[in-house]
């Protein structure tokens, strides 16, 4: 009993402890200053150092280190000595001081420590004092400590798991906190009060002179200089330098310099916010050439620091709502040049998708950027950055080829470390070297578009009406989950703007998914390796840790997800389909099919959630216990049931009617009694899965139901051929429970989520019909030009100036369609909010070359391509064929299956074409770019679908 009071006391009073702000009271008697209203707003040590002096700083120790000792003292008086509940105490008393009274707790949990384990604190402190000298850096040996302390205590108490498990605890706590909150020790010594500064200059560690060769801070030191320093750490060839912090004395960095007519320096400007993907800060501040004199230099410096308060560069940030902070100088050894110029790693202006655009000129660059020397003007045109293949140069002048070859390659390859970021790069060639001078984001080409992942979800062309639900529908559900994990970090994020439309297809907005991962602690591409499968590198490890809290709410929900699931589909998802199912379509007027509508809308929100999440949990679980796409079972995927249960049907049908003419099947069935039943077993399947459509996600697109012409014709081809039905094979491949029971959860969702879609398309076009009686609309699909908020206004009829331009509207609309549908191919990347001009431009497809993809289907096959845009355009299919379509959905299946190979321009692993492959053993490649427009009818190809190989050859013979 006396342990649970013990308990119940740690946790209440140490957090209490924690909160009293001793140090701001101590402040505010000596100085009479509030420490929560200056410099960073932090009260700890370190500020009542700086703003209240020694003697205030000395007090603010004390004061601190009494509150670690009394948390220790107050868990020994109800558990023994050095127990792991005093590191209880200690992280209890860490969260109140973080939480309430606005500081870190170092200080708390250093004497804490000491009182609670002194040889564990005396090697801890050994390690600090050694880590401190040797490095000189405050940052690199704190987190040296916060590593050190649960390695000492694990080797000292490692038959106490809890005493390690606390101790790893109070490590993650201070690492975690020391991200969040600014240090006072950051700010310029010299404003300290100057009885502290010779103490604050130690405890800032300052060796005196930050170099290009230190990892440095963009918040500091601004984007400019950290990326160069980040640029050199790469490999890139950068030129030496040295940075000025924002307000710091100058004259140690001045008299460490050299300069001289031999070794020549530039002195540049690296502002905080300069260069960033809000605002280029191109030609706002100063830069100075040829500074060869210590009085040179220390003037150089102050024309850059000046320039950060010129009008223009106020006027520019204002502009740009960038804040007004500080300004680094960048110090580096000039380039002796010989070529120089600036490259876009994109077209700025005509945007077009392989086009690198470079200016130079002999000599410096700064001829170029100034404006005052036009520049000689080459255009590069990179298909494949990796193998450095360049297919076009464009421009002449006295720059080599081969160097503006170099500079291309150059532009191409920092974009892609940039994570697809066009670059805007200043270079300078000395006759051996090939320099970076600076890289930033072109922020005209921003935000980045692209249609990888949304060519998936929502392919081909997107009425109006499918887009003002389904736009809504999911950036909201994104934007609730990216909420989630992000919590406060969510502030300032716009998840509206998650998608657009252009060309009348759906994009993603890419920039600003990889801004919502970055701050979620996870990798740029984190998406595209969630629903299709590709490579994920290493998210760093501090911003993983900073969001740990918010991935283990994630977490939270992803292990709950089956059982929230099951709930839903008991209170709201079963019985909603059923009184859709019920409810006579043809008896409502059109405020009733409005309700109708409304009511599927707000089932379809919560469904939804599970169609994101059903098939990131899959595969989530899929890539952490590797479990093979062939070991799996997709038999719950609507689609793939549907095609067994077909399949079964059509064996039943031959054995009846060995003897069958194709053509005249369905008729002759319909004579025999046997036949009938087979027929009537055919329309159970067919209102069954009748929800099914080409596109699952877009309702403007006709389901099997209305149009089951490509159901009756693989009927007919699963009679005529030989196979054995699907599905007993696999019953044996649903031992991987923990995987199978998501991939399970996923089918069980995408069944529910379709005929939500089709019972809305069925509602629309029972509305439409409404409106062609009443000659509201003049033809059949017009309903899908309109947008929803338009429908509701024509129902509630508030809106007669829509109802006079109704027809003008849907119209326009459809002729927009029509051009964007002669659009060939569609840009996989759109830069910026306004599309580029078309058409764009394509490689040529040689003899002998090889295309790349993801390998989606195991196998190979040989033959002959049949490229296929639209399923309009449906052909006969057979095992001879290689399929090549721009993407795969359900309404595809009748193809997939009879073809002898899949390519796919949209798509990955889990994508409905590469299901369906794999069910039915077909080679399939998935995500080869610009596939239906490279390819031609007739050619010849081998495809490989285990390395997602496409082989093109002249003499390409099938085996």
């Amino acid at each position: 009993m006396l342990e649970l009071w013990g308990v119940l006391i740690i946790v209440i009073i140490c957090p209490l402890l924690g909160a009293l702000p001793l140090i701001a009271w101590i402040t505010q008697a000596l100085t009479g200053r509030q420490l929560s209203e200056v410099g960073t707003g932090n009260v700890g040590v370190s500020a009542a150092f700086y703003h209240g002096g020694t003697l205030v700083g000395i007090l603010a120790v004390l004061s601190e280190a009494a509150k670690g000792i009394v948390a220790v003292l107050i868990a020994r008086a109800y558990f023994p000595d050095g127990s792991a509940w005093e590191l209880v105490a200690l992280i209890a008393l860490v969260m109140g001081r973080y939480s309430m009274g606005r500081g870190a707790g170092t200080t708390n949990v250093v004497w804490g420590f000491i009182v609670h384990d002194p040889l564990a604190a005396g090697f801890i402190l050994l390690v600090t004092g050694v880590s401190f000298t040797i490095l000189r850096d405050r940052q690199s040996a704190k987190y040296v400590v916060l590593v050190t302390v649960p390695i000492i205590v694990a080797i000292l108490h490692m038959e106490d798991p809890f005493m390690i498990f606390t101790a790893i605890a109070l490590a993650a706590l201070l690492s975690w906190i020391y991200k969040q909150i600014p240090d006072d020790l950051d700010l310029p010594v010299q404003n300290a009060k100057p009885n502290s500064q010779a103490v604050l200059q130690f405890l800032r560690g300052d060796q005196g002179i930050l170099s290009l060769d230190d990892e440095l801070d963009p918040a500091i030191v601004g984007n400019k200089a950290a990326k160069l320093s980040q640029m050199k750490r790469w490999g890139y060839p950068v030129p030496k330098g040295w940075v000025l912090m924002p307000y710091e004395d100058p004259q140690q960095l001045i008299d460490f310099l050299q300069p001289s007519e031999l070794s020549p320096l530039v002195v540049r400007s690296s502002a905080i916010g300069e260069d960033s993907e809000q605002a280029s800060g191109a030609g706002q501040y100063e830069t100075v050439l040829n500074v060869t004199t210590r009085e040179g230099l220390e003037n150089a410096i102050a024309k850059v620091q000046a320039s950060y308060n010129e009008p223009l560069a106020v006027q520019y940030r204002r502009d740009r709502n960038v804040t007004d902070t500080a300004i680094a100088v960048l110090v580096q050894l000039q380039v002796q040049s010989v070529f120089s110029g600036v490259a876009f790693s994109r077209d700025p202006m005509t945007q077009e998708q392989d086009a690198v655009v470079i200016e130079a000129l002999p000599g410096s660059a700064v001829q170029v950027v100034s404006g005052r020397v036009t520049p000689e003007q080459y255009r590069a045109f990179v298909v494949d950055t990796d193998n450095l293949a360049l297919i076009q140069l464009e421009g002449q002048g006295q720059v080599p080829a081969a160097l503006i070859k170099q500079v291309a390659y150059l532009a191409r390859r920092l974009e892609d470390r940039y994570h697809g970021v066009p670059q805007d790069i200043e270079w300078s060639y000395d006759g051996q070297t090939l320099w970076v001078l600076q890289s930033r984001p072109i922020s005209t080409l921003l935000p980045i578009w692209t249609r990888k992942i949304a060519a998936e979800v929502i392919p081909g062309l997107i009425r109006p009406l499918t887009w003002s639900i389904n736009r809504p529908l999911t950036c909201g559900v994104w934007g609730a989950i990216f909420a989630l994990v992000l919590g406060e970090k969510a502030v300032g994020l716009n998840f509206n703007e998650t998608a657009t439309l252009h060309y009348s297809h759906a994009y993603f907005n890419a920039t600003l998914l990889g801004q919502i991962f970055r701050r979620m602690g996870l990798p740029p591409e984190s998406l595209e390796f969630l629903t299709r499968g590709e490579k994920l590198s290493k998210p760093p490890l501090n911003s993983t840790l900073e969001n740990l809290p918010g991935l283990l709410r994630l977490l939270m929900r992803e292990l709950w997800l089956g059982r929230e699931f099951r709930r839903d589909y008991r209170k709201q998802f079963a019985p909603g389909l059923s009184r859709l199912a019920s409810e006579p379509l043809e008896q409502l007027d059109s405020s009733e099919l409005l309700a109708r509508i409304n009511y599927i809308l707000d089932l379809l929100h919560r469904a939804t959630f599970y169609s994101i999440m059903a098939p990131l949990s899959a595969a989530i679980r899929q890539a952490i216990f590797k479990v093979k796409d062939s070991k799996l079972d997709n038999s719950l995927t609507p689609e793939v049931a549907a095609l067994r249960s077909l399949q079964t049907l059509a064996a039943k049908a031959k054995q009846q009617f060995p003897h069958f003419k194709p053509d005249t099947v369905f008729a002759n069935m319909a004579e025999s009694e046997s036949g009938q039943e087979i027929l009537a077993e055919f329309d159970q399947l067919l209102q069954r899965y009748g929800y099914l459509s080409e596109v699952g996600t877009d309702i403007a697109v006709p389901t099997w139901k209305e149009e089951p012409q490509a159901v009756k014709q693989l009927f007919v081809q699963f009679m005529q051929g030989n196979e054995a039905p699907k599905g007993e094979e696999r019953q044996g491949k649903r031992n991987n429970g923990v995987v199978q029971r998501r991939l399970d959860l996923k089918g069980r969702v995408t069944d529910i989520y379709s005929q939500l879609l089709a019972h809305l398309r069925w509602s629309f076009v029972a509305l439409e019909q409404i409106w062609l009686n009443s000659s509201l609309l003049n033809e059949p699909g017009d309903i899908f030009f309109l947008e929803f908020a338009e429908i509701k206004r024509l129902i509630e009829g508030i809106d007669t100036d829509l109802v006079e331009q109704l027809s003008d509207i849907v119209k326009l609309r459809r002729s927009q369609l029509a051009e964007h549908g002669q659009i060939n191919p569609v840009p996989l990347l759109v830069y910026g909010n306004t599309p580029p001009a078309l058409p764009l431009r394509i490689a040529p497809l040689s003899p002998d070359q090889v295309l790349q993809g993801i390998p989606a289907s195991p196998g190979q096959a040989v033959g002959r391509v049949r490229v296929l845009r639209n399923l309009q355009s449906m052909t006969e299919v057979d095992k001879d064929i290689i399929l090549v379509v721009p993407y795969t959905d359900s309404g595809w299946a009748p193809l997939l299956v009879r073809a002898g190979g899949l390519i796919s321009e949209a798509g990955g692993r889990l994508s409905h074409g590469a299901i369906l492959a794999r069910e039915y053993g077909i080679p399939a490649i998935m995500d080869v770019r610009n596939a239906t427009w490279i390819f031609q009818d007739g050619q010849k190809v081998r495809i490989d679908g285990t390395r997602g190989i496409v082989e093109i050859s002249n003499d390409l013979r099938p085996e």
